[in-house]
C-alpha cells in the first residue's frame, strides 16, 4: 500500500509503497477514507518534538482518521467490519496518511453521522484536545470565564462551541476578519490581535487555554482570577507532563528547566500553569460523536487536498491563515467503499 513517509527531519514527506499493517487481537484495520492534519504533524516533521516523541525514522505520519472498518482482531467487541469510525491513534500507532492503519480498539469510535467523512477526519484531535482542557483538566463550570486563544484554528473553533454549551462566558482572540464567524460559533467577545492587547482588556478569569506560548502565555497568566489555570498545549513542558510521560531523568531536568520561568511567575500571581498533551480516548469520542449529531458542535474544515498533496497540504499549514482544519481525502479509498 501507498503511505507518506518522513525519511529525515524538516524534508518533505516522501510517497512510498510500505507495508500492510498487521493487527492484533484487540486492534482494528481501517481504510483511511480522511486525515485531519494538524500542528503537531508538522512539529514532528520539523523535529520540534523529537525529544518527547522520538520516533524512529522513516516513519510515516498522521493521527486523526475517519474511515471503514476492514477487519477487527479477535477481542475486539465494540465494533465491526464496515463500521464507519474516527480516531486520533495512539501515539504507537501514529500513521493515518496512508491507505490503510490499524488502531487500538480503545482509540476509536463511530464517526458522527451527521457530517461528512472529511469533516469527521477533521475532528478526533482538536475535539479531544478541547474536551481534555475544558472538561477533564479545566472543569469548566456554568458562569465560568474562558479566554481561548486563536479561536479561528483547529483546537480553537471546537473549544469555543464546547465551552459555549459548558455554559461559560467565552472571550477568545483572532483578527477581524474572523469575528462575526466566531460569534456564530458562539464566542461572546472576539479580540482582534492586530490592534488590541487581550491583557488590556479582560480580567478575572477562570481558564485560558493558551495555543501560542512564549509572551502571550505570560499575559494570559494576568488575567486569570486568583486560583485561576492557564492551560499549555503547545509548551513549554512541565515536571508533571514529564513524569507522566516516562521520561528519562535528564529530559525531567531539561523540562523542568523550560518551564520554570513560566510556573515561577503563576506562582507570584497565585494562580496555576499546566501543559496539557492530549491523549486518544474512545469513550470521550463517542461522547464527542453525540454532541456533533445533536448540532451542538460543527466541525469547521478550511482546506481539503487529495491523498498525493498531502506534502503541500502540510507545508500550507504549518504557515497558517486556515480556518478550523485542513483535510486530506483519499477519494480512491472513498470509491472503493462505495462500490
Amino acid at each position: 500500500m501507498e503511505a507518506f513517509v518522513l525519511t529525515k527531519y524538516k524534508q518533505p514527506l516522501e510517497l512510498r509503497d510500505v507495508a500492510e499493517p498487521t493487527i492484533g487481537e484487540k486492534e482494528v484495520l481501517v481504510r483511511v477514507e480522511a486525515v485531519g492534519l494538524n500542528q503537531l504533524d508538522e512539529k514532528i516533521r520539523l523535529g520540534e518534538f523529537k525529544q518527547i516523541l522520538p520516533y524512529s525514522l522513516p516513519r510515516t505520519l498522521g493521527y486523526d482518521v475517519a474511515g471503514t472498518v476492514l477487519k477487527v482482531g479477535a477481542k475486539v467487541r465494540s465494533v465491526a467490519a464496515g463500521d464507519e469510525i474516527y480516531s486520533r491513534v495512539g501515539t504507537d500507532h501514529v500513521g493515518t496518511l496512508a491507505e490503510r492503519v490499524a488502531i487500538a480498539e480503545t482509540d476509536i469510535a463511530l464517526r458522527p453521522t451527521t457530517v461528512t467523512t472529511a469533516e469527521a477526519g477533521s475532528l478526533p484531535l482538536v475535539a479531544l484536545t478541547a474536551w481534555q482542557a475544558l472538561v477533564e483538566n479545566g472543569k469548566v463550570q456554568p458562569g465560568q470565564k474562558v479566554l481561548i486563544h486563536a479561536g479561528s484554528g483547529g483546537v480553537g473553533t471546537v473549544a469555543i462551541q464546547l465551552a459555549k454549551h459548558l455554559g461559560a462566558t467565552v472571550a477568545t482572540t483572532a483578527s477581524a476578519s474572523n469575528a462575526d464567524f466566531l460569534h456564530d460559533l458562539g464566542a461572546d467577545l472576539v479580540i482582534d490581535y492586530h490592534t488590541k492587547d487581550f491583557e488590556t482588556l479582560l480580567s478575572g478569569y477562570d481558564l485560558v487555554i493558551d495555543s501560542l506560548s512564549g509572551d502571550n502565555l505570560e499575559k494570559s497568566l494576568r488575567v486569570l482570577k486568583p486560583g485561576g489555570k492557564a492551560i499549555g498545549i503547545t509548551g513549554p513542558p512541565d515536571p508533571d507532563f514529564a513524569r507522566d510521560a516516562g521520561l528519562n531523568p535528564v529530559l525531567r531536568l531539561a523540562i523542568t528547566a523550560l518551564s520554570r520561568k513560566i510556573r515561577k511567575q503563576a506562582r507570584k500571581l497565585g494562580v496555576h500553569y499546566q501543559f496539557m498533551f492530549m491523549h486518544s480516548d474512545g469513550e470521550q469520542l463517542r461522547r464527542i460523536a453525540a454532541l456533533v449529531d445533536d448540532g451542538t458542535i460543527r466541525p469547521v474544515v478550511g482546506a481539503t487536498y487529495p491523498f498525493e498533496q498531502a506534502p503541500q497540504a502540510l507545508r500550507v499549514l504549518g504557515q497558517g491563515g486556515v480556518r478550523g482544519k485542513t483535510v486530506v481525502t483519499l477519494p480512491h479509498n472513498q470509491k472503493a467503499k462505495d462500490q
